[in-house]
């Protein structure tokens, strides 16, 4: 690792794509180099070359995640990584863009490391298949500092080398407002939470609390300052132990759906006990009978604490207002339109999206359906009402069951429009809250199954960009029609916690675990098995599991050793 000169051979990448006539795994060297040409940077040479690796994803994505629309704006897009076509045959990466790198070895297969640049993209993880993991690390140590994290022994965090130490105790990280704030509430409360602030913290706890027994960093406990340092261990660190353990997941039960209305109104129509009503939806949603009603409070079309006579108004005024913005887009001539190429590009993305969107439903179904023609009218009104957003694919599948439901224009109108009050961060170009969101999601499916994480990272899958369908449009192509009403009024009540679908997908995925690391996926079938679970997944015992992993977070307390970090570290 001396240099250009010195190189250290088998470690691999596994490219994990079904190519007939070629290995899926490349063989190279690591080396560390710098010269005039290059700055100081860590460099993988392969044997493959400049060879394209074609990723099969398994099926023919239906949309587009991001608007095609908007082509004005394209080159102030920052640029998103390709994951359908990779470069494999070799890559470097200044060791001053080096963000962190973690040592796992999964329980059936080599070490492997994943490097993370500050751009926040991971790299393909690199297989040593002959050892050599503890001799990168102590190379790069001569050039940058690399500084275990507290809560986990396998991450490790770079910074320059005339960077401050710092020494801080989990008491000095202000983890909780108050004694009585439990993890969970601090964690999961902001749906769209800073992605290395509030949000790490607690999670970065919660991942070091299940650290396993390989861990390439062992630390030493107060008890215990003198112990040697295990063979494996690096000089010069401390770290911070963890004493929390997940405890066992709680058992929980459904319930009824909200069958009675009347008992909640006042006599001026006034919601009695809204909180109520919300933990009543959670834990058993509505019968269909009510869903038209009680969605339009949900949903904020109707404030909780408004009379019947209130509730007149509005329907009144927004009724009004509708219909001045689809005028707006309904007197647009055809000349105009060509000379308005957000609009226009609005219309032709909606006639498509409204063409293909639960076209299995009766609602829905045969052609010059009046339900088509409302769908259609309502989204391009909805681009007049958040033009700076417009119409992105995938929109149709959040409006199509709000359309079913109250079998009204104007009233699906408004719940979409408080929909997307939830989940419009999902739909921006930058895709920033999506990014945020797998993160958060990878973090707690680290706490919950570290495992199957380390699997998912062998297989280049720890991105879990395999869930971003789910997160995007909550569930909408996973669950049948009827279950996604039942899903989405759960979700709607943001009880216990705003980001429980977070917690859904950890579900899901730990009931996965055995297929997927028992059939020994590779990228690519990850990506189909999980694909292929639409319409297979029960919404019952997904929800139940769900609420068991956020009481067992809930229930982890705090056990604090504060020996001293002699390095940097990530809070």
């Amino acid at each position: 690792f001396e240099g250009p000169g010195r190189f250290n051979g088998g470690v691999y990448l596994h490219t994990n794509a079904k190519r007939s006539n070629h290995d899926t795994t490349i063989p190279g060297f690591i080396r560390i180099v710098d010269s005039e040409k290059l700055p100081l940077s860590l460099v993988f040479d392969g044997e493959g070359g400049e060879e394209e690796t074609k990723f099969d994803p398994g099926y023919e994505p239906d949309w587009a995640v991001i608007s095609t629309v908007k082509q004005s704006r394209e080159k102030e897009r920052p640029p998103v990584r390709d994951t359908g076509t990779r470069h494999w045959g070799s890559f470097s990466l200044p060791l001053s863009e080096l963000y962190s790198l973690r040592r796992a070895r999964f329980s059936l297969g080599r070490n492997f490391m994943v490097l993370t640049s500050r751009g926040g993209d991971p790299l393909p993880p690199l297989h040593f298949h002959r050892g050599g993991t503890r001799e990168l690390l102590r190379a790069m140590q001569r050039y940058i500092r690399l500084a275990p994290s507290p809560v986990d022994g396998r991450l490790f965090l770079a910074y320059p080398h005339d960077s401050g130490a710092l020494s801080q105790s989990f008491d000095e990280l202000q983890l909780f407002d108050d004694a009585s704030s439990d993890l969970v509430s601090r964690f999961i409360q902001d749906p769209y939470a800073t992605t290395f602030g509030g949000f790490s913290k607690v999670t970065n706890f919660f991942r070091g609390a299940l650290r396993p027994p390989e861990s390439p960093l062992h630390s030493r406990t107060p008890s215990d300052p003198h112990a040697p340092h295990p063979a494996d261990d690096e000089p010069g660190f401390e770290l911070i132990t963890c004493g929390a353990e997940l405890g066992p997941r709680p058992v929980v039960n459904r319930g009824q759906p909200l069958d009675n209305w009347e008992q909640f109104l006042d006599p001026e129509g006034r919601i009695t006990d809204p909180q109520k009503v919300k933990e009543l939806v959670f834990r058993g949603g509505i019968v269909p009978a009510l869903r038209k009603e009680v969605w339009k409070f949900l949903l904020g079309f109707y404030p909780w604490n408004s009379t019947a006579k209130e509730r007149e108004d509005i329907i009144r005024v927004k009724t009004d207002e509708y219909f001045r913005m689809k005028v707006q887009w309904k007197s647009v001539s055809e000349e105009q339109e060509m000379r308005n190429s957000l609009l226009r590009g609005y219309r032709s993305l909606i006639e498509r999206d409204v063409n293909r969107t639960d076209r299995q439903n009766p609602f829905f179904s045969g052609n010059e359906n009046p339900g088509l023609k409302l769908l259609h009218d309502v989204l391009m009104t909805y681009c007049m009402y958040n033009f700076d957003l417009g119409y992105v694919q995938g929109m149709s599948d959040l409006l199509a069951p709000l359309l079913f439901v109250t079998q009204n224009e104007v009233e699906s109108f408004w719940c979409l429009t408080g929909f997307m009050e939830l989940v419009h961060q999902n739909f921006e170009e930058s895709q920033e809250a999506m990014k945020q969101q797998l993160l958060q999601l990878s973090l707690l499916l680290r706490a919950l199954d570290p495992e199957l994480c380390d699997y998912l990272d062998s297989q280049d899958s720890g991105s879990l960009c395999f869930c971003f369908r789910w997160l995007l449009i909550w569930y909408k192509r996973e669950f049948s029609f009827e279950d996604i009403l039942s899903l989405w009024e759960v979700l709607w009540t943001r009880l216990p916690c705003a980001n429980f679908h977070l917690l859904m997908a950890c579900a899901i995925l730990e009931s996965q675990r055995g297929e997927l690391i028992g059939s020994n996926h590779d990228f690519n079938t990850i990506l189909k098995h999980i694909n292929e679970l639409t319409m297979k997944l029960d919404l019952q015992t997904v929800l139940l599991e769900a609420e068991g992993i956020y009481l067992q977070l809930a229930q982890c307390k705090v056990r604090i050793y504060v020996p001293v970090l002699r390095q940097p570290q990530l809070l």
